[in-house]
Parts: C-alpha cells; sequence; structure tokens
C-alpha cells in the first residue's frame, strides 16, 4: 500500500517542525525522493488533513499522481501544519509513529 518508508515520513516530520532552520535540508529531502514517494507523501498528508480517508488511499495516491502542477516539495512546505497532517496519515493508515520516532533518534 504505501511506498515511502516510514522512517523517510518521519524525517520530512522532522525537519518541518524545526520551521525556518531546516526549510533548505526540507526541499531538498523532499526533492530528491523519487516521484512515487513524493506521490505517497503527499498522499500521505492529504489523509492527514482529512481530504481523503484512509480506505481512500488509492484515490489519493492517484490524484497526488494525476494533479501535480507545482513541485511536491513547494507544495508540501507551504501546507499549513505539515508535519501534523503527516503523523495522523500515517496513523490513519496503521503505522506506528511513535516506533518509527525512537528509530530515528
Amino acid at each position: 500500500m504505501i511506498e515511502i518508508s516510514a522512517s523517510k515520513v518521519v524525517q520530512v516530520i522532522f525537519q518541518a517542525r524545526e520551521g525556518r532552520v531546516a526549510e533548505a535540508e526540507l526541499s531538498a529531502f523532499i526533492e530528491n525522493l523519487n516521484d512515487d514517494e513524493q506521490a505517497h507523501l503527499t498522499a500521505i498528508a492529504w489523509v492527514g488533513r482529512g481530504s481523503f480517508d484512509a480506505e481512500d488511499y488509492a484515490e489519493a495516491l492517484m490524484t497526488a499522481r494525476t494533479e501535480k502542477t507545482t513541485p511536491t516539495a513547494d507544495y508540501l512546505m507551504g501546507m499549513p501544519h505539515l508535519a501534523e497532517n503527516l503523523e495522523a496519515g500515517l496513523d490513519a493508515l496503521g503505522v506506528d509513529v511513535d516506533a518509527e520516532e525512537e528509530d530515528l533518534l
């Protein structure tokens, strides 16, 4: 189902929480993900903010792939509450965010 490692999503969450301090690093990290990973990252954020239900993840993913009009890093970094959306999205999709965060620390 999810084709981006949870550790990569958690890395984005950490960097998004840093705000302007990690802005360049976050942008570079997202830009270095492949197209599929970027689409999954966007879909996870959409699930987390309630634009799609977890059961509609495949639809969110397809929408992320077909309706992309701006660079993913720009789009996601402009999203209010990105870190919270990604965390909520992972949780809704059944990924244990706390365990992933512990592994990263």
